[in-house]
């Protein structure tokens, strides 16, 4: 299944003008420790989506409070820079959208 079939929100932001931040809020506890239990999302399989290094995955946090994952990346330009096209980085969560997660 697509990870938009189990999360509410999926969504991205600056996180200072050199870091961007990446969250999915889950639409149930469920789906939530299921994702964080199978360890689906990760630095290397979030390095791969976004075809990036490993070590541009700064950190992956499991916020359990509010059934969340967390992830900040380098940003590839910093926004603002000469040839940055999101300022915001408001736009950046695409291939989240598209990511295929195996809960069996």
């Amino acid at each position: 299944m697509k990870l938009t079939e189990i999360a509410d929100v999926i969504r991205s932001k600056n996180s200072g003008p050199y870091e961007l931040t990446f969250d999915v809020i889950f639409k149930t506890r469920e789906f939530y420790e299921r994702v964080c239990a199978k360890k689906i999302i990760n630095k290397e399989s979030f390095a791969a989506l976004y075809n990036i290094p490993v070590k541009n995955v700064m950190e992956v946090v499991n916020f359990d409070p509010a059934g969340a994952i967390k992830v900040t990346i380098v940003r590839p330009i910093a926004s603002g820079a000469f040839g940055e096209s999101d300022v915001y980085g408001a736009q950046q969560h695409a291939p989240l959208m598209g990511m295929e997660v195996d809960l069996s």
